[in-house]
């Protein structure tokens, strides 16, 4: 999606959309037409029982001059501080016209006081919700296919273009992660992975490390060498590194849990549904796009992002359960269920983060367990913290983005739940409180100090019904949060 801005409307063939404020006269906002094409618009606006309300569109054809235009008034609400508004009003109109026959769409924001700020959020919220990946479909109908190409923004004050090249940063990332996310997993899988990480970011200053199986093992990585063992794909660690900030000041440090596909292992999960299991990956998507987006805007700040990333997969030589294994903190862990998987790639990688770059904030996003959907829905994520002002940052950057999370608790009774009776720990404790107990779990392997966060996905990662900034399919939840996240908190 093409995305520009201009102080005057252009020539030729467009789609026209008005933003209407919930305290706006219609005929203030037509007045710029004359009287025929007014009273049309306004017919059928209240036909269609446009009330203003946020996204909310109504549609109309009228000649101006010797051209048909498509006429689409859409509501901005009455709420002005409502922070994703603007990227809301984007969203609705890219879905309306996005297959319609319309190649370009013109936003007029002129008399309405907007910022180039609120102008950019249009743009983004037009391109996130327009994102498709259609590449494996070679037999769309003419009137299926995508038209809309560019969207032209009015009167959005004279630093739009300058607000927009964040925006843009951020919508570059979160189509990494997307596109990361959407890719089957004979196409995305360790390795492949790392390679598309490459030329995603390549130029923008990231710097790369990858720790092979080899160099994990001798690193006593066996906690996540031990899910990897029943794959012919062979495992591997990204370390992402943008030093953007002081030189020498101590990084954030983000942890994403990227098993390529997860079949549960000897645990296999049942048939029904395990073709969902690509998507086991969207935390290091959420990692790989955040940093992505964070170099591409030259954030000021120091981040590393680690990708650990595996297949699970049943095989003679797979991981069993009841094995043990010592991870590379030096703690055991009885493997009860080999489909809690996602904890023992993170804990590894986790040891050696702290180890390596002695963070004071590391934060960690996977798609751990399905009892954070039976909790949550898919409208949070959830949010479990050993500090209390991590917790508001996070929160805060959330609600900001649209990218939500919830608080969840910790606590001593439910660690006592993954005590083993042969080693340090088990990865699975009862039914109850699953996605506590694997919070719990993750929990031992932060160091003292370390204000730590664990974010499970498991239910926003993936959507099967469109939402405001994306259709069916990947969210790329948690790029945006992270973008905010570190812009709020972190630089300056």
């Amino acid at each position: 999606m093409k995305v520009t801005f201009a102080a005057a409307r252009p020539s030729g063939p467009f789609a026209l959309a008005l933003p209407v404020r919930g305290e706006d006269m219609l005929a203030d906002r037509l007045s710029q037409f004359d009287e025929a094409a007014r009273t049309l618009a306004a017919r059928a606006a209240e036909a269609q029982r446009f009330e203003r309300e946020t996204g909310a569109i109504a549609e109309s054809f009228i000649l101006e001059g010797e051209t048909a235009r498509r006429l689409l008034l859409v509501g901005l609400g009455t709420k002005r501080d409502d922070e994703a508004l603007f990227e809301r009003v984007g969203g609705a109109l890219a879905a309306h016209l996005l297959t319609s026959g319309e190649k370009k769409l013109v936003v007029d924001l002129t008399g309405l006081d907007a910022t180039g700020d609120e102008a950019a959020r249009i743009g983004f919220g037009a391109a996130a919700r327009s994102w498709r990946y259609d590449i494996y479909r070679t037999k769309l109908s003419d009137k299926a296919k995508p038209t809309l190409e560019e969207i032209v923004i009015v009167g959005g004050g004279s630093d739009a273009e300058e607000k927009w090249a964040a925006k843009d940063a951020l919508y570059g990332g979160l189509a990494l992660a997307r596109e990361l996310v959407t890719e089957p997993a004979n196409i995305i899988y360790p390795e492949t992975f790392i390679e598309r990480c490459r030329q995603a970011i390549d130029g923008l200053g990231i710097e790369i490390e990858v720790l092979d199986e080899k160099q994990m093992a001798d690193l006593g990585m066996n906690a996540l060498l031990g899910v990897s063992l029943g794959s012919a794909k062979p495992p591997r660690l990204l370390v992402m590194r943008w030093n953007g900030g002081t030189p020498g000041k101590k990084p954030v440090v983000l942890i994403g849990k990227g098993v390529t596909f997860d079949t549960g292992g000897i645990s296999i999960k049942p048939a029904a549904g395990m073709e969902t299991m690509k998507w086991d990956m969207g935390g290091a998507g959420a990692v790989a796009g955040a940093m992505k987006a964070l170099a591409a805007r030259k954030a000021k700040a120091n981040v590393v992002g680690l990708c650990g990333l595996v297949e699970n997969m049943p095989d003679g030589k797979a991981q069993r359960p009841g094995d043990v294994v010592t991870s590379m903190s030096g703690q055991t862990i009885e493997v009860i269920n080999t489909d809690a998987e996602g904890r023992l790639v993170l804990c590894d990688a986790m040891t050696w983060a702290q180890r390596e770059f002695k963070p004071e904030i590391l934060v960690d996003i996977a798609t751990l367990t399905g009892a954070m959907v039976v909790s949550l829905g898919h409208e949070f994520a959830g949010m479990f913290t050993n500090d209390d002002g991590l917790a508001v940052q996070l929160a805060d950057a959330g609600l900001k983005t649209g990218d939500k999370v919830w608080r969840q608790p910790l606590g001593a009774a439910y660690d006592k739940l993954i005590d083993s009776p042969i080693a340090d720990v088990k990865n699975v404790g009862p039914r109850e409180g699953g996605s506590i107990t694997a919070a719990q779990f993750l929990q031992r392997f932060v160091d003292d100090g370390v204000k730590w966060a664990h974010l499970d996905i498991a239910g926003v990662v993936w959507a099967n019904k469109p939402g405001t900034l994306y259709d069916k399919g990947a969210t790329g939840f948690g790029v945006a949060l992270f973008d905010r996240f570190i812009a709020d908190n972190h630089e300056g």
